[in-house]
C-alpha cells in the first residue's frame, strides 16, 4: 500500500469502481502515487458454492440482505494490511447516515487508509455494520441502486484536499463551499462575448480590488442560492465582531474566520468556541467564566455522543485546545481532562504593506548579495529540515508540514541554514537556524518572506511566542510586530 491515502472500497462491482475513479484527477493522482484505489470482490469471500452474498430477512418482508460474513472477511482482508499505526475510518455509504458535506470531507481526508462498504439489496445484516463501521454518511435524501456511485462521489471530493492531487495549490482552498461562501462568478477570454464583457475589476490588476470584488460576488451567490450557508457565514461574522474588540488578544481567531476554516461549534452570549476545520485544533474565547464553562460542557457533551454513536474505533486522537483566558484553565482540566502544554503570546504585524527584502533576500529566487535564497521545502528534504528543528512538535508533525507544502527554507548554496513554516492552526513559526549559519540575518529573512507571503494572500501574519524566548521577542519587535495584552493557552 501507498504511503499517502489509501482508499479500499468493499463492492460487489469492483469494475465499476474502478472505471470511475482511473480517470481525471484521481486517475492522476493514483499515477503518481499520491493516492490508491483498491476495489475488494465481497463474492471472493462467500463460502457459498454459487458465490452467493444474500439471503432473506429474518422477520419476513420484501427483497434480499447482503449477509454478514462474506463482509466481514471482505472487510478483515483490508484491515490486516493497514499498519497500527495509520489513521483509519470504515465508512458505510447509506441514505441513513450523517449528509456529506466538504467540512466533512475535510475531517476524512486527515486520515491515511477509509475503507467503504457498499450495501446492496435491503443492506446489510446489521451485525457485521456495528462490528466494522465507524461512520454512516450519506451523499443525499434519494435512493441509488447501490453504494457504488456515493463511494466515487466521497473518493473524489476527498481526494481533491490529498496534498500533491491538485496542481494549484489554492484550488482546494478557493472553491466552492469556502468559508460557508460559494465560488464567485469566473470569467475567461475573450474580454466580450455574446455582448457580454468581463467586469472590469478583474482587468485592472488591482489585488486588492478583485479580492474584494470577489468577496462580495462570493456574499450575494449565497445569500440568494444557498441561504442556509449564507446564515452559517453571518454568524461567524457576528463571532467577528465580538472577537475584533481586542484584536491582538484574538487574532487565531478572528483570522480563523476571515481564511474560511472556522466551523462554530457554539456560542454562549459572548463566549465563543471554534473549531479548526483543517487541524481540528479547539479555540475557546470566554466573554464571562459562566458562559466559559457552558461551552466547554457542550463540547464534553458532544465528544461523548459520537463516542456513544461510533464508538472509539477510528477517532481517538490527540486534540488541543486553545484558551484566551486563564481562568478557564482549571476549569478546562476538571471538564476535558485536558493537560496544559505551554502558554504564550500572540505577536502580530498589523500593518498591509510588506517589509523591506534589501540585503535579506531577492523576489527572483535567485540568491542575494550574501547568497541567500529561500524557497519552498518538500519531502526530499525531510532530512535536512530534521537535522535542524529542536522544537517539541516532533518528526511526524513536521513531515506533516513538508507534505502540506508550509515549510520554507532557507540556502547558501546546496546548504540548508535554517527553516520556518506555516503551522496546522494558521500561525507562523518552526524557525531554525543552523548553528554556523546564525549572526547572518537567516532568522529575520527567513520571517521576513513568510510575513510578506502570508499578506499577499491577503491574510494578516501572527506567530506565538512563550515569554522566556528573548531571542525570537526581540526579532518580532525588530520587525514591527505587536504584542498582545494576554497570554493563550495551550491545552491538550
Amino acid at each position: 500500500m501507498a504511503e499517502g491515502m489509501n482508499f479500499h472500497v468493499l463492492t460487489l462491482f469492483p469494475e465499476m469502481i474502478m472505471q470511475g475513479v482511473t480517470t481525471s484527477i484521481t486517475g492522476r493522482a493514483m499515477e503518481q502515487g499520491t493516492i490508491s484505489v483498491e476495489a475488494v470482490n465481497i463474492r471472493d469471500f462467500t463460502k457459498n458454492k454459487h458465490r452467493k452474498v444474500d439471503d432473506y430477512t429474518y422477520g419476513g418482508g420484501a427483497g434480499m440482505l447482503m449477509q454478514a460474513q462474506p463482509v466481514y472477511d471482505a472487510y478483515a482482508s483490508v484491515a490486516e494490511k493497514i499498519p497500527s499505526d495509520r489513521k483509519k475510518r470504515v465508512i458505510y455509504v447509506t441514505p441513513q447516515g450523517t449528509p456529506f458535506c466538504q467540512a466533512m470531507a475535510e475531517d476524512l481526508a486527515k486520515n491515511d487508509e477509509l475503507i467503504f462498504l457498499c450495501g446492496h439489496y435491503e443492506g446489510i445484516d446489521e451485525r457485521v455494520l456495528e462490528e466494522v463501521v465507524t461512520d454512516y454518511v450519506s451523499i443525499g435524501d434519494y435512493v441509488l441502486t447501490g453504494g457504488e456511485l456515493a463511494a466515487m462521489v466521497m473518493i473524489d471530493a476527498i481526494s481533491r484536499l490529498v496534498p500533491g492531487v491538485l496542481n494549484n495549490e489554492e484550488s482546494a482552498e478557493t472553491e466552492s463551499f469556502h468559508g460557508n461562501l460559494l465560488e464567485y462568478p469566473q470569467y475567461s477570454r475573450p474580454k466580450v462575448w455574446h455582448d457580454k464583457e468581463v467586469p472590469e475589476v478583474l482587468l485592472s490588476g488591482n489585488t486588492k480590488n478583485i479580492r474584494k470584488w470577489r468577496l462580495e460576488q462570493s456574499i450575494v451567490r449565497t445569500k440568494e442560492r444557498r441561504p442556509d450557508l449564507y446564515a452559517k457565514y453571518e454568524e461567524l461574522q457576528s463571532c467577528l465582531e465580538v472577537l475584533k474588540k481586542n484584536k491582538l488578544n484574538n487574532i487565531d481567531m478572528i483570522e480563523l474566520i476571515q481564511r474560511g476554516r472556522a466551523i462554530l461549534i457554539g456560542r454562549r452570549g459572548g463566549s465563543i468556541l471554534l473549531k479548526d476545520a483543517n487541524s481540528g485544533v479547539l479555540f475557546h474565547y470566554a466573554d464571562d467564566p459562566k458562559s466559559g464553562e457552558e461551552l466547554l460542557q457542550l463540547y464534553s457533551e458532544q465528544r461523548t455522543a459520537v463516542v456513544q454513536q461510533y464508538g472509539s474505533q477510528g477517532r481517538t486522537q490527540e486534540v488541543y485546545l486553545i484558551l484566551h483566558q486563564q481562568e478557564m484553565v482549571s476549569h478546562a482540566k476538571e471538564i476535558l481532562g485536558v493537560e496544559e502544554i505551554m502558554s504564550c503570546y500572540q505577536k502580530v504585524y498589523t500593518r498591509k504593506e510588506s517589509l523591506p527584502i534589501t540585503g535579506l533576500y531577492r523576489l527572483d529566487g535567485q540568491p542575494a548579495d550574501s547568497g541567500l535564497f529561500i524557497r519552498k521545502l518538500g519531502q526530499a528534504e525531510e532530512n535536512a529540515v530534521l537535522s535542524i528543528y529542536t522544537g517539541v512538535d516532533g518528526a511526524s508533525y513536521v513531515k506533516k508540514c513538508l507534505d502540506h507544502g508550509n515549510m520554507y527554507g532557507a540556502f547558501f548554496g546546496d546548504e540548508l541554514a535554517g527553516i520556518m513554516g506555516i503551522h496546522e492552526d494558521g500561525s507562523l513559526g518552526m524557525l531554525q537556524v543552523k548553528p554556523s549559519f546564525q549572526g547572518r540575518k537567516v532568522a529575520k529573512a527567513l520571517e521576513t518572506y513568510l510575513i510578506n507571503l502570508v499578506i499577499s494572500w491577503g491574510w494578516i501574519p501572527y506567530g506565538q511566542v512563550e515569554e522566556d524566548n528573548e531571542i525570537s521577542w526581540r526579532l518580532q519587535e525588530s520587525l514591527g510586530l505587536y504584542t498582545s495584552k494576554d497570554k493563550i493557552y495551550w491545552m491538550r
